[in-house]
């Protein structure tokens, strides 16, 4: 069964030329909607319309055994409920049989009404469907393609950009929907980000560390690294750092002390390489917070004997284990874990 797709591009309105991210064997499905005979539903698109994809655009196809707040049947999100015969799948996904993918988006204005997150610069988008969403560092720029809702500042003729952020897209989202108390990622913070990938994630917590926040983002590959580079040339609050996180020493001067790091390479030396960061950059009593996939580390045990191994590693490593929560129903067989450095405390 293929767990994870990379859409290549759509020859046509219901056939998608897909990619096994593991075998990288590239197939044509009739149907995106049921690969190998699974329930798949179209990740936030970069473009509002199937029609208007490049041969190039790169699209996420997840098998998802829930549904969220961010899919419903019919509604919106990541990819809305399949259609009816003949009609239009909810926003983002791809309808039934001779149907087309809705839009997606969310209106702002009177429509919808802004609450702050328990964690400071997050916030709740409430109206037809509630959102989690950033405060745009940049407005009227979008990322990756993800909705922009812009509501009232107070000020008559004054509007406040907000930027959705899909816990289908990023793990750290995923990770406040889990229930995780503090992610110690907060408005001032500087913050250490391995893997930052092509900064999708990394937007967002530009948007939430603010002008007055730093985010060193690491990234090993040099095509994602080229659009971390072009991310961060708008969020001049991000330093992209194109390097091998296991090798610190070779950032070292880029990098002052930082508050948190976070975590998600999906390697099987993953807490090693937190550690080492640790030991070079993060300061006495800061914390980490780390996404653990655990095929990336050992795929033949059971995903709660990974996580617990991977926890006594950071207790090796000078950390406290405070929180783990898994990141069901966004990603399967992952947990996100958050943890405080104590350099100079000795655990048994």
């Amino acid at each position: 069964m293929l767990e994870y797709l990379t859409i290549k591009k759509w020859p046509s309105d219901n056939q998608a030329v897909v990619v096994d991210s593991v075998t990288e064997e590239a197939v044509v499905e009739d149907s995106v909607d049921g690969v190998d005979g699974e329930e798949a539903t179209v990740a936030v698109a970069v473009v509002d319309e199937v029609a208007d994809l490049e041969d190039e655009a790169e699209l996420e196809v997840r098998r998802q055994p829930h549904l969220s707040p961010f899919q419903t049947n019919g509604s919106a999100g990541r990819g809305g409920g399949r259609g009816a015969p003949g009609g239009r799948g909810g926003p983002r996904g791809r309808g039934g049989p001779g149907g087309r993918g809705g839009r997606g988006g969310a209106r702002g204005g009177a429509n919808v009404t802004l609450e702050p997150h328990r964690h400071a610069g997050i916030f709740i988008a409430k109206g037809k469907d509630h959102m989690l969403v950033t405060k745009n560092l940049v407005p009227g720029d979008s990322v990756y393609g993800e909705k922009r809702i812009s509501i009232d500042g107070g000020v008559e003729g004054t509007k406040t950009e907000y930027r959705v952020w899909n816990p289908f897209r990023s793990k750290l989202a995923a990770g406040v929907l889990g229930g995780l108390d503090n992610i110690y990622i907060k408005p001032g913070a500087k913050v250490l980000y391995l893997g930052a990938a092509s900064g999708t994630s990394v937007s967002h917590v530009a948007d939430i560390v603010g002008p007055e926040g730093t985010v060193y983002a690491v990234e090993f590959s040099p095509r994602s690294g080229r659009d971390l580079i072009n991310m961060a040339k708008k969020r001049t609050n991000v330093i992209p750092i194109v390097e091998d996180a296991r090798l610190p020493q070779r950032y070292r001067m880029l990098l002052s002390i930082v508050d948190v790091i976070f975590a998600d390479v999906a390697q099987p030396d993953q807490a090693r390489i937190v550690v080492y960061n640790a030991q070079h950059f993060l300061k006495d009593g800061g914390h980490v917070v780390i996404s653990i996939k655990a095929s990336c580390i050992d795929s033949t045990m059971p995903a709660e004997t990974v996580f617990a191994a991977e926890v006594e590693k950071l207790r090796e490593g000078q950390f406290k284990p405070l929180e783990q929560v898994t990141l069901e129903p966004y990603e399967r067989d992952h947990a996100m874990v958050s943890a405080v450095y104590q350099r100079h405390v000795k655990h048994n």
